[in-house]
């Protein structure tokens, strides 16, 4: 059976909860049907993914190594974004805002010394986006992965994966509406994002190749 893995960051910061980590609880050993294939199915394995430089990018590559996926799927919270953003490229560049759950917080350092300034995603994410619209769920391409450590796993991930036929990216989702009792940050309901992973889970799986379709912008 084909696999895909699921990896969902733990809660940094100030938060308590992060829902990364509560979508991978739920969906962990789920077998989803392909598109226009309803009896080939996929399974779904994930990793818990700590928020600390380096251990991050540590342990996607060991479940990479224990489990053999054919597809991977990093997910991260990203406060103060309203749609489900699967991201196009990472860049070579940690400068930490905050300090990471090891205590690191560095600034303007590169990921990795001489390694290319950036990577891009291997999903169809155009195709994964127009899924999502299409299940009626807020979604939009992301050009920026931030510089804290999603982009971090992001580029380490796309590194150790660059010579290999397993395709790999980051997608950032919104905050929970308990993590913005105030109403300043917009949010999206758990059960929304369930639905709209297995939605993206089932897209990057389906799509051998993007859809061709706009997916740009201009600010």
């Amino acid at each position: 059976m084909r696999r895909l893995l699921l990896c969902g960051f733990e809660p940094f910061g100030t938060d308590s909860v992060n829902p990364a980590l509560k979508i991978i609880e739920q969906l962990d050993g789920q077998r989803l049907a392909m598109h226009d294939q309803p009896d080939e199915r996929f399974e779904i394995i994930t990793c818990r993914v700590p928020v600390t430089r380096y251990a991050a990018i540590d342990s996607v590559i060991e479940a990479i190594g224990q489990h053999a996926p054919d597809t991977v799927i990093m997910l991260g919270q990203a406060s103060g974004r309203s749609a489900i953003t699967p991201e196009r490229v990472a860049i070579n560049l940690d400068d930490y805002r905050i300090r990471d759950n090891g205590g690191h917080q560095p600034v303007d350092e590169p990921i990795e010394a001489d390694g290319p300034d950036g990577c891009f995603t291997t999903l169809p994410i155009k195709a994964m986006v127009n899924d999502l619209q299409a299940a009626g769920l807020p979604a939009s391409v992301s050009y920026t992965a931030g510089t804290f450590v999603c982009n971090h796993l992001f580029y380490g991930v796309q590194r150790h994966l660059a010579d290999s036929p397993i395709r790999s990216g980051f997608v950032h989702i919104p905050a929970l509406p308990e993590q913005s009792v105030d109403g300043r940050l917009p949010t999206m309901s758990l059960e929304s994002m369930l639905e709209g992973v297995r939605v993206m889970c089932i897209s990057a799986m389906s799509h051998q190749e993007d859809a061709r379709i706009g997916g740009g912008n201009i600010s």
